[in-house]
C-alpha cells in the first residue's frame, strides 16, 4: 500500500480515471471491471491482491446497481433466466472453494485459458446468431418457466423476440463457471455470457445485460466476508467504485444502441486477451 499511499489524492484521481474505463468496458460486456481494475491495482499501484479483489468487488456491485437498473427498465435483463442460473453459480462457487486447496493453481490456469479460448471461437463463429440466422429449438423446460422473451433493439428500430434452449446445458454450465470463478478469484462473467449465448442462445446484448444482473448479487453475497476480514480499504473502494458507476453510465448506453456484432467482436477480443493473461500464469509467467 506504500506507492497508493505516498501521494493518496493523485493516485486516487488516477484510479477513478481508470475506473470510468473498467466500468463501460464492464457494464457493456457484463463482466464487472475487475478485469482493468486488478491488474491497475496489483501492476501500477503495487497493491496487494487482496485489497484489489476487496476493490473489485465493490466496483462490480456498484457497475451492476447502476448498469442492470438500466437493462431492467429496458427488459435486456432477462430477471427469470438470471435467477435460475445464479442458483447454479452459487452452488458451484461453493463447490470450488471446497476444492480450491486440493488443486495447483497452474493446472486451472491452463484449464481456464483451454475454455476461455474454445468461448472466443465459438463466439466469434455465433456472427449468424446476431442476424437471426440461428434458428431455435424449442425447450419444453423454458416454456414452463417463462424463460422467452424479448426486447427494444435500439440499433435494429424495433422489438427482438428470442427463445430460451437447452436450459439444463445452462445451467450445467453456470455450475463450472461457479466452480472456476471460485477456484481462481475471478469474476464468472467471461464464462457466463458464452454460456448464455453460444448454448442457451440468448441474444448477445440480453446475455451481456444478464451477465450484469448476475455478477451484482455474487458479488453482494461475497462482499460481507471480505468486508469481516479486513480487505476492502476505503481508500481503494471510494474512488473505484465512483469511477465504474460513472462509466457504466457510457457502458449501458452503447450497449443499448451498438449493433451486435460490435458487442460480439468487442466481447471476443477481450476475451482472448483474459486467455492470455491466464496461460501466462499457467506458464509460470
Amino acid at each position: 500500500m506504500q506507492s497508493l499511499l505516498t501521494d493518496p489524492a493523485a493516485h486516487q484521481t488516477i484510479l477513478f480515471f481508470v475506473s470510468i474505463i473498467a466500468g463501460a468496458i464492464g457494464s457493456a460486456l457484463g463482466l464487472g471491471g475487475g478485469i482493468v481494475i486488478i491488474p491497475t491495482l496489483t501492476l501500477i499501484f503495487k497493491v496487494d491482491i487482496r485489497y484489489a479483489v476487496g476493490a473489485s468487488i465493490v466496483a462490480v456491485i456498484a457497475t451492476s446497481s447502476s448498469a442492470a437498473a438500466t437493462y431492467v427498465k429496458d427488459h435486456m435483463c432477462n430477471i427469470r433466466v438470471a435467477m435460475l442460473l445464479e442458483v447454479a453459480t452459487t452452488v458451484g462457487a461453493i463447490t470450488g472453494a471446497l476444492m480450491a486447496p486440493y488443486i495447483p493453481a497452474q493446472y486451472l490456469y491452463a484449464l481456464f485459458t483451454t475454455v476461455l479460448l474454445y468461448s472466443s471461437i465459438s463466439m466469434w463463429n455465433g456472427r449468424k446468431q446476431d442476424l437471426g440466422g440461428n434458428p431455435v429449438a424449442t425447450d419444453p423446460l423454458a416454456s414452463r418457466l417463462s424463460l422467452n422473451s424479448s426486447y427494444f433493439d435500439k440499433a435494429l428500430g424495433r422489438v427482438v423476440s428470442y427463445q430460451v434452449t437447452q436450459v439444463k446445458l445452462g445451467f450445467a454450465l453456470m455450475l463450472g463457471a461457479g466452480v472456476l470463478s471460485a477456484l481462481l478469484g475471478i469474476g464468472s462473467g467471461a464464462l457466463k455470457v458464452p454460456a448464455m449465448d453460444r448454448a442457451m442462445r440468448l441474444p448477445i446484448k440480453v446475455s451481456t445485460a444478464t451477465s450484469n444482473f448476475m455478477i451484482g448479487v455474487t458479488a453482494a453475497a461475497s462482499a460481507g466476508l471480505y468486508f469481516m476480514r479486513g480487505d476492502i480499504l476505503p481508500e481503494l473502494a471510494a474512488p473505484t467504485a465512483l469511477g465504474v458507476f460513472v462509466g457504466s453510465f457510457f457502458g449501458t448506453r452503447f450497449l443499448a444502441k451498438a449493433p451486435s456484432h460490435w458487442i460480439r467482436t468487442l466481447f471476443v477480443v477481450v476475451l482472448t486477451f483474459i486467455a492470455i493473461q491466464m496461460g501466462m500464469k499457467a506458464l509460470g509467467y
